[in-house]
């Protein structure tokens, strides 16, 4: 990943010739017909930048339902060869955001009201947060979500208003806020240690209190501070959305959704850069959702009204544009992108809410069928 990080830093790239490419390599796209993912041919194709551009990464699958990632039985798949049906698995309702560990895709559906987990390295599909004797209301409206270290869950409850913690397999850990601690929770981030947990509050139109990142202990559930407050100068923000800690330098990055920018914050508040404006060309924001990190520090923007993933880096430098807007459902074209996560091993994760679907992009630098996030796990080398 740092070698792809150095070439993308490295590059100087032309987003308005890429836009147009991207556009001309979408429409001759093949629809998928099944929920099955995108078969390795066509991932082949799908890549980003199009040539004669050196690709950068490739669309390696689609998530779209549990059949993605459970082996069909065999009995079932000699029953659909006879009838001829598709195959059939319990898809996404309203998909919203996206987190990832060691293969595992935890996506939060608001419209089930959990989230819902793809194990591609286990090929297993489950849920999280649908209530049981430890957590009675389950899960109202989940948005963003987290992962620690260990693989704890870290879930905003946008409708509860709390933060909800479980394990990586769904058993439930503990919760904290509440009414009297948000007013419009959006999404969650946790710092390395799992120590601490910064929640980000949307905030409303008429309210200018709210808008802000509250800090708590992340096993105590204690208040520690605030992070920002309602404005436009450095350092204020207007409606933020989400927030990540990056890797790379350890500063918190803010989607400052209502002022067309990302700040940087220290892990105690203080303000360090920012970059970002409205607009719309490439490197501008028009309507700007979720951010994640990768390893190298560059920084991916989900922009809805783009329908892309923008890539900066740290200082703001457009490095690609990743997908681009479309009507049509295809790999790689997207009408309402509202998540993103980027994996341990570099693999950009994509959810489009309006097809109720998870994009899984493998960096060019990285081989097939490497790193967690193989289905059915990386197999062991052939003996010789």
């Amino acid at each position: 990943m740092k070698k792809l990080a150095h070439c993308l830093a490295e590059r100087t790239f032309k987003p308005a010739l890429y836009v147009l490419l991207l556009a001309a390599l979408a429409a001759c796209a093949p629809i998928p017909e099944a929920p099955e993912g995108v078969s390795q041919d066509q991932a082949n194709e799908m890549v980003f930048p199009p040539p004669p551009e050196e690709a950068r990464f490739h669309l390696e699958r689609v998530l779209m339902s549990s059949a993605d990632v459970v082996e069909e039985a065999e009995e079932s798949s000699f029953r659909r060869t006879l009838t001829g049906a598709a195959r059939s698995g319990e898809g996404l309702t309203k998909p919203y955001g996206v987190a990832v560990f060691q293969g595992r895709v935890f996506v939060s559906d608001s419209g089930s009201r959990s989230i819902k987990v793809f194990d591609l390295p286990g090929r297993r599909f489950y849920r999280i947060g649908e209530g049981d004797d430890l957590d009675r209301e389950g899960l109202s409206l989940p948005l963003g979500l987290d992962i620690d270290r260990f693989g704890n869950v870290y879930v905003v409850d946008a409708a509860a208003k709390v933060v909800k913690v479980y394990t990586k397999d769904g058993k439930f850990l503990r919760k904290l806020g509440g009414p009297e601690w948000f007013n419009r929770p959006a999404s969650v981030t946790v710092d390395k240690g799992g120590d601490r947990i910064y929640v980000v509050d949307i905030g409303g139109t008429s309210s200018n209190e709210h808008h802000r990142i509250r800090v708590f202990d992340a096993r105590t559930g204690v208040h520690l501070r605030d992070i920002s407050k309602r404005g436009s100068a450095d350092g204020e923000v207007n409606l933020p959305r989400d927030a990540q800690i990056s890797p790379k330098d350890g500063l918190l990055y803010v989607m400052d959704s209502g002022n067309f920018r990302v700040q940087a914050f220290d892990l105690d508040g203080k303000f360090v850069r920012a970059f970002g404006s409205i607009g719309l060309q490439m490197g501008q924001f028009s309507r700007p959702k979720e951010l994640a990190i990768d390893a190298a520090g560059n920084i991916y923007v989900v922009d809805a009204a783009f329908g892309n993933v923008q890539i900066f880096t740290a200082e703001g430098q457009l490095l690609l544009p990743l997908g681009s807007r479309s009507p049509y459902n295809r790999g790689g074209k997207y009408m309402l992108p509202s998540g993103v996560a980027v994996d341990e091993d570099g693999r950009v994760y994509v959810v489009d809410q309006y097809f109720r679907r998870v994009d899984v992009y493998r960096p060019a630098a990285l081989a097939p069928d490497t790193g967690f996030a193989v289905l059915g796990g990386v197999k062991p080398a052939a003996p010789k």
